[in-house]
């Protein structure tokens, strides 16, 4: 009987590392926002560092959290640097690619809880009498976390932090917007 059970276990564990090593490569994660400002109010706060805590959906999970800046003070070759509790972990975001009202794109150095990289693009759209801004991620997603996938929504998951980041800067941008107009 006990022979039966860990052979059916067995099959169980085997069948499930067939499954991951099946997933995708690469994890995406894609949200949109439309926000009531011109693309070059909604590119000016995202392309700013030092205006990431005023929207980010992170700052709020550890107020204690450590920021450090390095490089300009915006655009190309900015880097954010952060370390804080095991919600928020410790990484670096370093600004690679900034097309004024248009596009921002970085790179996202994880150090813990776990390392990896990913790719991150803002883009900025007009549509109708604000700007459609969406928010992307790409990650290699090595075989432990096609494994972990099986088990936690990591897409879901970043995607509703995504969507806070993007209802926060929606406020943030049109409480400035609103401020100058």
């Amino acid at each position: 009987m006990i022979k039966k059970i860990l052979l059916v276990l067995a099959a169980a564990i085997a069948i499930l590392l067939a499954v991951a090593a099946f997933r995708p490569d690469t994890m995406h994660v894609v949200r949109s926002a439309t926000i009531a400002a011109p693309p070059s109010a909604v590119f000016a706060v995202v392309n700013d560092f030092r205006r990431w805590g005023d929207w980010s959906p992170w700052s709020k999970l550890d107020p204690e959290m450590e920021v450090s800046f390095e490089g300009p003070p915006i655009g190309v070759g900015a880097v954010y640097k952060w370390s804080g509790n095991n919600e928020v972990g410790e990484g670096s975001t370093t600004l690679v690619e900034s097309v004024p009202d248009e596009k921002v794109g970085m790179k996202l150095a994880f150090v813990r809880p776990f390392p990896g990289e990913s790719d991150v693009q803002f883009t900025f759209a007009p549509e109708g009498d604000g700007t459609k801004v969406t928010w992307a991620m790409q990650s290699p997603q090595p075989y432990v976390a096609k494994l972990v996938g099986l088990f936690i929504d990591c897409e879901k998951m970043c995607g509703d932090q995504f969507l806070e980041g993007l209802a926060n800067l929606k406020q943030v941008v049109e409480k400035s917007a609103g401020a100058k107009g």
